[in-house]
């Protein structure tokens, strides 16, 4: 059985303007059983927040760890929780 967790990240780098959130969300939604959210911050960061299966939020969390996301990622900070539940699919914020 796949436990279920919530990943929150945060992406620095020029992460906004680039269509991040775009691709991060078409991302969530190849890997699937992920619900959740991609938010741009007034500081430049952008937010994910994905609860679902470990490994579908592994996979996304290496995702935007890779040389594969538009613009370009300096760092990733997570953390990882227990799902909170309340998303419906993934969304663009």
């Amino acid at each position: 059985m796949s436990e279920d967790v919530r990943l929150v990240a945060w992406v620095r780098g020029r992460v906004q303007g680039v269509g991040f959130r775009w691709f991060t969300r078409a991302r969530a939604l190849e890997i699937g059983g992920l619900s959740g959210f991609a938010l741009n911050l007034a500081d430049g960061r952008v937010q994910v927040v994905a609860e679902g299966p470990r490994g579908a939020c592994q996979g996304l969390l290496e995702w935007l760890q890779s040389d594969d996301t538009p613009g370009r990622v300096d760092g990733v900070t997570e953390i990882w929780d227990t799902p909170r539940g309340g998303y419906d699919g993934f969304a663009i914020r």
